[in-house]
């Protein structure tokens, strides 16, 4: 465990030289003082009243009213002209999927520009609901008459003006919807929205911090006890894959999160389980391991039980080893 920790301080050395220690890490007395970026919460929040007001000017110099379609297209000019917010293709970036980062960076994840739009419409008076359509997360205006959305004008539907290429691109799923489908779509609640986020950052950073392994499953270790021709000390603690730490313990903060919005989603529960095992925290991964079996499948409780009690071996193992004694625990 000692050596681990050693490689854990090189890793963050080596990932950020200029890494504050513990020590100067300061106490704030409420999330809304702590800065980030520059500005704390509320004054990134208040961004989003700006922009809502850069949209009110547009809207004013052009002498217009506030038909559904003009104020659209005003926000567009805004967040996308004006502003600059861009989509990043590939989610490769941790900060595209952080609002103070993407406000800041213009540059975005899907759902991370959704709710900017979603949040300046709500400013101006104007409800936009959402929904996702497989691997998009679509927006529109609510509305008694949907078919109304998909009206060409101009050379684009309203529902094009809101959600961009996405909807014109004929392999999307986005590209099939008409006024009818679209009622048989499910709203998505601001609890949904949050959790496509933060199995966004979830995902994210799983990958950031095994990129080292490649090929490595947060169920790796899952195959390897269940595979009888695999060595019996695959479980060791010193076999535990090394991986970046900081990524490691965002991916198990935003985990934790969603946990909290889906306390009975078995399947997330055992990713969680299996990351604060590669973390080597054994005593919390057994407590949610065992969780999870109350709530998994039959088939998967089978798979999970095995490592469930050699996992528990190697807690007690190193809470044998923290008392200072020495050599191997042998259970009778």
């Amino acid at each position: 465990m000692s050596f681990n920790r050693e490689m854990d301080a090189c890793s963050i050395l080596n990932e950020r030289r200029n890494v504050s220690s513990p020590s100067e890490a300061i106490d704030w007395d409420s999330l809304e003082q702590m800065p980030l970026g520059g500005k704390t919460i509320p004054e990134w929040l208040s961004e989003l009243d700006a922009i809502a007001k850069e949209v009110e000017a547009e809207l004013v110099s052009r002498d217009i009213g506030c038909h559904l379609v003009e104020v659209l297209e005003a926000v567009n000019l805004v967040l996308f002209e004006s502003r600059g917010l861009t989509r990043s293709p590939v989610l490769v970036d941790s900060k595209h999927s952080y609002l103070h980062s993407v406000l800041s960076s213009r540059c975005g994840s899907a759902i991370l520009l959704s709710i900017i739009y979603i949040e300046v419409c709500r400013r101006l008076g104007l409800t936009i609901v959402g929904s996702r359509v497989g691997e998009d997360f679509l927006i529109w205006p609510q509305t008694g008459y949907p078919e109304e959305l998909f009206k060409v004008t101009s050379g684009h539907s309203l529902f094009a003006i809101v959600n961009g290429r996405c909807v014109e691109d004929p392999r999307s799923m986005a590209s099939d919807l008409t006024g009818t489908s679209l009622l048989g779509l499910e709203i998505a609640t601001n609890r949904d929205i949050i959790g496509i986020a933060l199995a966004n950052l979830i995902r994210l950073h799983w990958k950031r911090a095994s990129r080292s392994n490649h090929g490595l499953m947060l169920t790796s270790p899952l195959r390897h006890v269940n595979d009888a021709g695999e060595k019996p000390n695959m479980m060791d603690k010193s076999n535990v894959p090394l991986l970046r730490p900081q990524d490691l313990r965002l991916a198990i903060m935003a985990s934790e999160r969603l946990l909290i919005l889906q306390p009975h989603n078995w399947a997330l529960r055992r990713d969680h389980g299996m990351m604060l095992y590669y973390n080597r925290e054994y005593g919390k991964a057994v407590q949610e391991l065992s969780i999870c079996m109350a709530f998994a499948p039959e088939e998967e409780a089978e798979i999970l039980e095995p490592f469930v009690e050699k996992l528990h071996l190697m807690r007690l193992e190193s809470s044998w080893k923290s008392l200072g004694h020495t050599g191997r625990l042998t259970v009778p």
